[in-house]
């Protein structure tokens, strides 16, 4: 016999998307199940970059989720665009009233386990989805296996995928696994993890004739910086040396603090937005939904966003019967979506080199550069779409 387990909202993925919104859901008396196919071992060790918005931060605090951002994390004020050889502030505060949290998303996803855990969720590793069945029904399904490859399904009121960029969910929503818009840019980022004290207090985004660099950090002694390449490029290929010069050469002004490399990749450039994110009782968040280029760092706090959103429309449809929220998620959450892939596609194009680009375009380029940085208007935009667009309210 194959075990059926039962609960209100079954949640595929224990991402941030999928631990969050159990994490609001169980504020709210919804019970919910959550699976995913990694081991828990495996999600909080993956190291991954994290800016985190003004308000995704606000979330994580008021909701109980994490306090660690605050004492663990490094609040930024600002970020520096460099071009020409020169550094221009981008100073959050004045422009806004707001700033941005240097917190990496597997800390994030450790107080989210933790806080699961501590609340007495059924929190399931090891567990692979294989398919969601009846979106369009009062019970859709979650057909997966254990660890052990013993069979067993969920039967919920409602499922969420929450699953990532190759969501297994996202097929019952619009009908194939890989539908959507997509763009794939001619470029990728080069990235290490060094031993090394930061470079700079704030991150810097460089734009050069040898393409793009950015300088970020991960603590008082690992730091994080990436640097244009080519999307088939080896990252083996290159000795320290030469990784370090290719840097060097894109961040003129600034003396880079070297250390032992203990971690090299690169990482492609790919925008996606699902066809559909809702199909009757099964929804789409976070990757599952869409993806976008990390120049704009807007991936985990497109997630908080969608998961807001879908919240509260469950808690008004399980709770209250009421449709019209999850009626409008889709509506609603693209919007913002569509907003986030803008500000990602133009801080990409404004500081990557084309492999194509001609003098002209490179000039043009620095031409927009300076329109930016120039204007309290253009910095402010940047400033805005930096730290976050207002977000909807949590219902804990």
């Amino acid at each position: 016999m194959t075990e059926t387990v039962r609960t209100r909202v079954a949640i595929v993925g224990a991402g941030p998307a999928g631990l969050l919104l159990s994490h609001l859901l169980a504020a709210a008396g919804i019970e919910s199940v959550v699976i995913d196919q990694r081991t828990r071992d495996e999600i909080e060790s993956t190291i991954r970059a994290g800016i985190l918005e003004h308000g995704t931060v606000d979330v994580l605090t008021s909701s109980g989720a994490s306090d660690r951002v605050l004492t663990v994390g490094h609040r930024h004020d600002g970020i520096e665009l460099r071009f020409e050889g020169q550094g221009h502030r981008i100073d959050f505060p004045s422009l806004t009233g707001r700033n941005v949290w240097l917190y990496p998303q597997h800390e994030v996803l450790k107080d989210l386990i933790a806080a699961r855990l501590a609340g007495g969720q059924d929190l399931r590793f090891g567990v692979t989805a294989l398919r969601v069945e009846g979106a369009n029904t009062d019970r859709p399904r979650v057909f997966a296996e254990d660890a052990e490859g013993k069979a067993f399904e969920i039967d919920a009121e409602f499922v969420v995928g929450a699953d990532g960029s190759r969501s297994v969910a996202r097929a019952a929503v619009t009908g194939s696994s890989t539908g959507g818009y997509f763009r794939e840019y001619p470029f990728a980022w080069f990235g290490i993890l060094c031993e090394a004290p930061p470079s700079s207090e704030e991150l810097i985004y460089s734009n050069s004739a040898e393409g793009f660099a950015l300088i970020s950090q991960r603590s008082a002694t690992v730091q994080r910086m990436y640097f244009q390449c080519d999307p088939e490029a080896d990252p083996e290929a290159l000795s320290e040396e030469e990784i370090w010069e290719q840097l060097q050469i894109r961040v003129p002004g600034t003396t880079l603090q070297q250390g032992p490399i203990f971690q090299r990749d690169v990482l492609r450039f790919r925008s996606f937005v699902a066809h559909e994110l809702r199909a009757g009782r099964v929804a789409l968040v976070g990757d599952a939904a869409h993806t976008v280029p990390p120049t704009g760092a807007k991936g985990m706090n497109l997630a908080v966003a969608d998961v807001l959103l879908l919240e509260r429309a469950l808690r008004a449809l399980l709770l209250e019967n009421d449709e019209r929220l999850i009626d409008g998620y889709a509506e609603t959450a693209l919007q913002r979506i569509w907003k986030a892939q803008h500000f990602s596609w133009w801080m990409t194009s404004m500081l990557h080199v084309a492999p194509d680009a001609s003098d002209f375009d490179r000039l043009r380029q620095v031409g927009e550069l300076r329109s930016v940085v120039e204007s309290e208007a253009g910095r402010t935009y940047l400033a805005e779409a930096y730290t976050g667009w207002p977000l909807a309210s949590a219902g804990h």
